[in-house]
């Protein structure tokens, strides 16, 4: 099953850092994420290392206790800074993990075959982490350093998709220096979009940031939310349609990607005017999946097809969420691709794949497969 073994991979069971938390916005639902993952992986196949990452930055070895990582609205989980920091070394030809503390030897505690960087958000899911990955010549799940710092920044995944035929609907593009010398250049800009408009961070994820604008008066304050996130921005014109996402995985070898089928999000009638981050992870019932959603065979056939596009298009590998719009004309609009999507109970991956026959161990499973059988360097 795995090709290119090292001597470890062969002879025991693989070591997979389960690598969460991070500097980011997303912190807490990396923790979340990563509580998912823990409790469905297989410890008969693999040994676990949970590695939490605090918002200082600062590695730590992290509990295994799931319970520890749970979410609420009344608490948000949080990796503690500790007296004692992990690195990633390559030590003797091996990626060991090496335990540092004050007045004290440096403890080794072995070897690491692959990472699963289950980062969300900037200093994570935007190629930082990954370049460290292939730095130290670590296998890792998930997509590489170009292709997630692409996926990540909202303004440069549209160029690219608009280069690979992707239907992308009306936005404009706003830097800090934009902004700061010539904002109402910027309103003007917004006004030819129409409203609606959503103000979205370029590099920010699970919705942080975001608003939905209906008027000129609205605006500014959406801007500076905003940038409370990211510096950059993109604001895009509304688009009535309904939102359609689809799962996509990387295939064996040289096979084409595989994509689930596509799943529809509801989101329930009242406070939320759009899937924020609450409807996404905090209230139960705030939100619904329908998969495969409510559509023609063709376009089913036609989103899937799209979904491959966009996950190739980015040059991304093992997993993704693409998302779209799916207009009253039958037009696919592509909305965004997330190389790092969600692993909580209420993420949509998991839930479209085991939807299409898939289950969450399983797929668990097969992101590793990927990982390890890849190999390391320029791809």
């Amino acid at each position: 099953m795995v090709t290119e073994e090292s001597p470890r991979i062969a002879g025991s069971r693989p070591r997979v850092a389960i690598l969460f938390g991070g500097r980011s916005s997303e912190h807490a639902v990396s923790c979340v994420t990563a509580a998912g993952v823990m409790g469905a992986i297989d410890k008969n196949k693999y040994e676990v290392i949970p590695i939490g990452i605090a918002k200082s930055g600062q590695w730590v070895l992290a509990s295994g206790d799931t319970s520890q990582w749970s979410l609420s609205s009344a608490a948000l989980p949080e990796v503690a800074p500790s007296g004692k920091t992990v690195t990633l070394a390559e030590v003797g030809g091996e990626h060991q993990l090496i335990v540092t503390e004050p007045n004290a030897v440096p403890q080794e505690l072995g070897s690491v075959d692959v990472v699963f960087p289950l980062l969300h958000g900037p200093w994570g899911e935007d190629g930082t982490i990954q370049g460290l990955l292939e730095l130290s010549d670590t296998r890792y799940v998930g997509a590489g350093v170009l292709a997630s710092a692409v996926g990540m920044d909202k303004h440069f995944m549209k160029v690219v998709f608009e280069s690979a035929g992707l239907s992308v609907g009306p936005y404009i593009a706003v830097t800090d220096r934009d902004w700061l010398t010539d904002a109402e250049a910027v309103r003007k800009r917004v006004d030819k979009l129409g409203f609606p408009v959503f103000v979205k961070p370029a590099r920010a994820g699970s919705s942080m940031g975001i608003s939905k604008v209906d008027s000129m008066e609205e605006l500014d304050a959406a801007v500076e939310e905003a940038r409370r996130h990211d510096l950059k921005l993109v604001i895009e014109a509304g688009i009535v349609g309904r939102e359609i996402e689809c799962a996509v995985l990387q295939g064996r070898g040289t096979d084409t990607p595989r994509v689930s089928m596509p799943g529809e999000i509801a989101v329930a009638a009242g406070e939320h005017q759009f899937y924020d981050f609450a409807a996404k992870y905090v209230e139960d019932g705030a939100a619904a999946l329908s998969c495969p959603a409510d559509m023609p065979d063709e376009a089913i056939a036609r989103v899937r097809e799209l979904a491959a596009v966009a996950f190739d298009a980015v040059g991304a590998e093992g997993l993704s969420r693409v998302d779209f719009f799916y207009t009253p004309a039958g037009e696919l609009v592509i909305n965004e691709i997330n190389t790092m999507p969600g692993f909580t109970p209420k993420s949509m991956y998991p839930q479209m794949w085991a939807a299409s026959g898939l289950a969450y161990g399983e797929l668990i499973d097969e992101l590793i497969h990927l990982a390890l059988t890849r190999k390391t360097g320029l791809r």
